[in-house]
């Protein structure tokens, strides 16, 4: 960071992370690295990075926007060898990184904590493409991604996450292991696909009524469905479900069949 006159800036959610030990307990929670393609995104000076690398990271793509840390990212590319780490510059946001390297691909990141959750919820929606997303965001958010119903944490983000995704909380970051220390816990998670998703359900649909539900949390599903149209008592009867619950006790798989019912009724079916 002295020798690139590299410091972190907050307007890109930049928290450093060079620890090696910990880099390496990261990389190593991403499983076999020596298969098809391991994908950071963010690695700013190549904390993560290097952890990766040592962990026998084949092919290691890193995505990164921030054009000042190029350069300290080309010198572990020399030291650890081009063929095995390729650089990309651009907004991960903006990139398919479906389309990166070959398969199985994995993404490893320390992610920036102001646009870590859109990114992770555009990953989501792809559980064909990864065979595993390691990520390190806000405890708080990862205690969201694997929520069970019936606990405060549990709400739309849970749902997002676990239809697709098997959700493991892995273990905290203190704030003390940044440069600089973020405001907050940090913690890692491990998300790998299901084979199928728990239920079936219309992705848009789903989210619809996912966010009714849980846009009036404190409510009763017999009045925070409303907003969904129709009759939300008849639309709880046909899914089997008690209308007086509230969203935060039903399954992932209750709000599918909710939403089924309500393609099912879009459709006239």
């Amino acid at each position: 960071m002295r020798k690139h006159g590299l410091a972190a800036r907050r307007s890109l959610g930049q928290h450093f992370l060079f620890d090696l030990n910990l880099t390496r307990r990261i990389a190593r929670a991403a499983g076999d690295l020596g298969r098809g393609t391991t994908i950071e995104v963010g690695p700013g000076p190549g904390g993560l990075t290097r952890g990766l690398l040592a962990e026998g990271a084949a092919h290691l793509v890193v995505v990164e926007r921030d054009a000042r840390a190029l350069p300290a990212l080309e010198e572990i590319a020399a030291f650890w060898g081009r063929e095995r780490l390729t650089i990309v510059e651009g907004d991960a946001l903006e990139l398919d990184l479906a389309a990166m390297g070959t398969a199985p691909r994995r993404i490893v990141a320390n992610l920036p904590y102001n646009v870590g959750t859109p990114m992770l919820l555009t990953w989501l929606a792809r559980p064909d493409a990864f065979e595993t997303l390691v990520v390190m965001l806000q405890k708080e958010v990862v205690e969201r991604l694997a929520a069970a119903p019936g606990s405060a944490a549990y709400g739309r983000l849970s749902v997002a996450a676990q239809w697709h995704w098997q959700v493991r909380r892995l273990f905290d970051v203190a704030p003390s292991a940044f440069s600089p220390p973020p405001a907050v816990v940090s913690a890692v998670a491990e998300l790998r696909p299901h084979a199928k998703p728990l239920a079936e359900a219309d992705a848009k649909t789903l989210e619809r009524v996912v966010a009714a539900a849980f846009g009036q949390r404190r409510k009763m599903l017999r009045q925070s469905l409303k907003s969904l149209g129709g009759d939300p008592l008849a639309l709880c009867a046909a899914a089997d479900i008690d209308a007086t619950r509230r969203a935060e006790t039903l399954s992932v798989e209750e709000f599918c069949a909710l939403a089924r019912v309500v393609s099912a009724r879009r459709a006239g079916v």
